[in-house]
């Protein structure tokens, strides 16, 4: 899978949902412009990130995302196409176009554990 890096408006109201397993997921289509044209992706988040995302991120936002690619073809059998999908690793707002501030969300035991011995390291 490659990553890739995008800098977009998001355009549609993120959508969170929680699965059967109490797995986070937010969900939301992301517009990159330059000049030429618009390209779209559907960004999915997963866990924590889909958790912070969900009470940070809305319609509108400008934010950059990283993520692994994932191109695929599809035929319903009246229509086809190609979706490309973006599985967020990060993302943040992209203070290029404005102002944010950061609030530290609560973390378990276990992730305090990982970054104690990240900051001794």
């Amino acid at each position: 899978m490659s990553t890739i890096t995008i800098r977009g408006l998001i355009a549609t109201t993120p959508r969170e949902v929680v699965t059967e397993t109490q797995e986070h997921v937010v969900s939301f289509r992301l517009a990159e412009s330059n000049s030429d044209m618009t390209n779209w992706y559907t960004v999915s988040m997963f866990g924590h990130l889909a958790i912070n995302a969900g009470k940070s991120f809305a319609k509108g936002q400008r934010v950059i995302i990283v993520g692994d690619l994932r191109i695929r073809d599809w035929d319903n059998g009246e229509r086809s196409g190609t979706s490309v999908e973006v599985k967020a690793l990060t993302a943040g707002h992209d203070v290029y176009h404005g102002i944010t501030f950061y609030e530290r969300a609560e973390i378990s035991d276990e992730q305090k554990e990982l970054e104690q011995a990240v900051y001794e390291y």
